[in-house]
């Protein structure tokens, strides 16, 4: 079993290895989310690269992203479903392109996490607000 920092984690990941790389702009994203967000106050940053490694093997395996959203769903209660759902959305905007497989995903993980579908509109928009670029 995962804690609550490693499902927001791996919804992170997740979201930026959906399309088969995971960029700079992404992780930077990551890495300021876990810095700046009330729900990360007391992660402890040095376990980062050993839980997105984690995530990322998990994409080796057979069914591996069935598994990894599982265990997210698994663990995260039911009101950190829109918290995972919006810091996905974030990683995917950050580099201001969203590929069909990280639409893909985002869809997988809306649904797996019963994230109705006002609530991703509103996500969804205010992650592309945020990321707009000039």
């Amino acid at each position: 079993m995962i804690t609550t920092h490693s499902a927001l984690i791996y919804a992170m990941v997740l979201s930026a290895a959906a399309d088969g790389s995971v960029d700079d702009e992404e992780l930077e994203t990551i890495s300021e989310i876990i810095n700046v967000l009330p729900i990360f106050q007391d992660f402890e940053i040095g376990n980062f690269g050993q839980i997105a490694g984690s995530a990322i093997d998990l994409l080796s395996e057979a069914d591996g992203l069935d598994a990894a959203v599982d265990q997210i769903k698994r663990t995260l209660p039911e009101n950190l479903g829109p918290t995972a759902y919006a810091l996905a959305c974030d990683v995917v905007a950050a580099d201001g392109t969203a590929t069909q497989e990280e639409l893909r995903f985002l869809e997988i993980l809306r649904h797996e996490l019963n994230v109705d579908r006002l609530t991703a509109a509103a996500i969804e928009r205010g992650s592309a607000a945020r990321y707009a670029r000039p």
